[in-house]
């Protein structure tokens, strides 16, 4: 279980820095794998964790009573990673309890609704075949794996057009600056690049 906390500041940090940056100095934490399936909106905040049994996804339902306004739902299928947990519904439900998001490793249903409601959700792909309600077990707030990262609860995740990330709090903190720099340095470049290519312009 996750001991540090992530902090208000910190998550408000990363708002500012895009996940191909990250990329350029960090493989750990990286979903393979696991995209946006909605136009990608910029998805950060923190992780609840959810583990399902096969076709049970009950305890979905438990994770939105508990989340809070910015946490993002990340949802391990175990080895049912070919059904969809989340859809248009479960979506409403969602913005009603001002979620952030939702990550999985399994897939997503009911496409054109979730496009039409401006809600992140990130997964392996689309299915027809969903979870239903067996009321079988699963677990809440429990360490996941998810595209081989081990995802704790209380974790960041960043999640934008270019991929997906999951991060402690520890990493996240040694991350920030470093991942600030970069894009400071990006955008000095940019500009020294335009520049170069406007005073080309002008000598031809």
């Amino acid at each position: 279980m996750q001991t540090s906390i992530l902090s208000r500041k910190l998550v408000d940090t990363y708002r500012a820095i895009a996940t191909s940056t990250l990329g350029h100095i960090t493989d750990t934490g990286y979903l393979k794998g696991i995209t946006a399936q909605t136009p990608s909106k910029r998805l950060i905040g923190r992780a609840i964790t959810v583990t399902l049994p096969p076709v049970d996804g009950s305890m979905i339902r438990e994770a939105l009573a508990s989340a809070q306004p910015g946490d993002v739902l990340v949802i391990d299928m175990g080895e049912d990673t070919d059904r969809a947990c989340w859809g248009e519904l479960r979506t409403l439900a969602a913005l009603n309890k001002q979620v952030a998001g939702v990550v999985t490793n399994g897939c997503a249903t009911d496409i054109p609704a979730l496009k039409q409601l401006h809600f992140p959700v990130y997964a392996t792909g689309i299915s027809a075949i969903t979870t239903r309600p067996v009321n079988g077990g699963g677990h809440l707030n429990e360490t996941v794996r998810l595209a081989d990262t081990v995802i704790e609860p209380g974790d960041l995740v960043v999640g934008d057009a270019d991929g997906l990330y999951a991060l402690s709090p520890q990493a996240a903190l040694e991350l920030a600056q470093p991942a600030l720099a970069k894009q400071d340095w990006e955008a000095w470049y940019r500009q020294e690049l335009v520049a170069t290519d406007m005073a080309g312009a002008e000598q031809a």
